[in-house]
């Protein structure tokens, strides 16, 4: 987790950006709750979860255990209309949200004691058949829609690329993310956050201004996927 953390600060130098203006996701699917307690006591405190029950167990079994230390849960993985409820109750982020279907049900779902469940929209920035996300044409009126639920908050947008080992194509697809971004916030919406850049393509994601990075086998080692995820 160390290095990871020296490879952000040197990226937020190198964009001149103050370092505590980029934060560290980290991804725990497929490791169970005590690694995510070992770095929760190593001081990390957002969790990414990219299955639902998974997810849910985790978040239980770490709370009994660390019920003194408040810690935030995103959820990063593609959402099924039937897994709403779940997500709504014990997340505190989604990433994830690229239909008004799911941000209402979600919006819905939410438990009126809770504080309002953050949301990116997740964007479909590479044009890829095959990837999750709204089209960049679609962004403002999906925007439009969720910002104007209860219970939600509305901050920034999310993107997975077409993967690449090209830097040049990399910082491409995150600026492309970006000017979407900014032509909202012109557009009024109040975004503070951009959540793109993993391992591989950190540093573009960095210097293109992501605000939240999702990082994974970097800090946990090698992921288990024997088991069937939910």
């Amino acid at each position: 987790m160390q290095a990871v953390g020296e490879a952000i600060a040197a990226a937020a130098d190198e964009a001149r950006r103050p370092r505590d203006s980029v934060r560290l996701l980290a991804v725990s699917k497929t490791f169970g709750p005590d690694a995510v307690i070992e770095a929760a006591q190593a001081g990390q405190r957002a969790f990414g979860e990219n299955y639902v029950q998974e997810g849910v167990d985790k978040v239980r079994a770490v709370a009994v255990a660390l019920p003194d230390l408040p810690l935030e849960w995103h959820f990063i993985g593609p959402i099924q209309s039937n897994k709403t409820r779940p997500i709504a109750e014990h997340f505190d982020w989604v990433h994830t949200v690229e239909r008004e279907k799911i941000a209402q049900r979600l919006a819905e779902q939410r438990p009126p004691e809770k504080d309002p469940l953050h949301v990116c929209l997740q964007v479909n920035i590479s044009g890829e058949a095959s990837k999750s996300g709204v089209a960049p044409a679609d962004v403002a009126a999906l925007a439009r829609s969720v910002a104007a639920l209860p219970q939600l908050r509305l901050r920034g947008l999310m993107a997975i690329p077409e993967p690449t080992d090209d830097f040049t194509e990399q910082r491409a697809a995150f600026a492309a993310l970006r000017t979407l971004y900014d032509a909202l916030r012109e557009q009024g919406f109040a975004l503070d956050t951009l959540s793109m850049g993993m391992s591989a393509d950190l540093r573009a994601a960095v210097l293109e201004g992501a605000t939240i990075v999702r990082v994974g086998s970097a800090i946990f080692g090698a992921r288990n996927y024997n088991k069937e995820p939910q």
